[in-house]
């Protein structure tokens, strides 16, 4: 299976990786990236998708590993055609934005992967928040330069899992210490936290887009 970012149009492992487009979408989006459709000349923005993982894939780490491409794929389709004056203003009352949220899952899955899983000493693991706590997104902050950070978490992702087992531990030293009283995650428990956390904003971005101008469907 191709890593996330190498976007050519081919099949590996019963999941289809080519690259989101960045034009303005038309209309709603009706269709489901299972329909197997990646070029649909009413949606320019749209012409490639990430595919599900295969329902034929019983390899638990390519299952876990795929749907993370797909969600991401999700992710950067729902903020596909959207200003920026639209990606920095929030339409629920929360106060959270499309180009914060984006900034977050770029963040949130290098902290659980090399923070986390590698123990590796980050600069800035919780660049996504401001001092309060909240999701923040500087005018420094692009949807292209998020999104292409997005894909290079992927990559990074997908080479630390493929160099370890699912059932491996995490390295103390970084997020996690020796005097945690609590076990440190495996790699397993690391992933489809991660998982969870994609396809729960995803939703969020549903809501968002649609109170943005009407667009609709995964």
């Amino acid at each position: 299976m191709l890593a996330p970012g190498v976007f050519t149009d081919v099949v590996a492992d019963g999941a289809e990786r080519t690259l989101i487009g960045t034009g303005r979408t038309a209309g709603a989006l009706t269709g489901s990236a299972d329909s197997g459709s990646t070029d649909d000349p009413q949606r320019p923005g749209l012409s490639t998708v990430v595919h599900k993982p295969g329902r034929e894939l019983d390899e638990p780490k390519e299952l876990l590993l795929g749907f993370l491409d797909y969600y991401r794929s999700v992710i950067i389709r729902k903020i596909d055609g959207l200003t920026d004056a639209e990606l920095r203003t929030s339409r629920l009352p929360s106060g959270w934005t499309p180009l914060e949220l984006l900034k977050h899952l770029a963040y949130m899955e290098r902290r659980w992967l090399r923070w986390g899983f590698r123990g590796e000493q980050l600069p800035d693991p919780r660049g996504d928040e401001d001092q309060a706590g909240r999701w923040y997104a500087g005018s420094g902050d692009t949807a292209a330069s998020l999104i292409a950070e997005l894909h290079a978490v992927g990559e990074q992702t997908r080479a630390i899992a493929s160099a370890a087992e699912l059932a491996d531990t995490s390295t103390p030293g970084g997020r996690f210490s020796d005097n945690d009283p609590r076990s440190l995650p495996t790699l397993a428990w690391i992933l489809t936290y991660v998982l969870q956390e994609y396809a729960r904003h995803a939703g969020h971005l549903d809501v968002a887009r649609e109170l943005i101008d009407g667009t609709t469907g995964e």
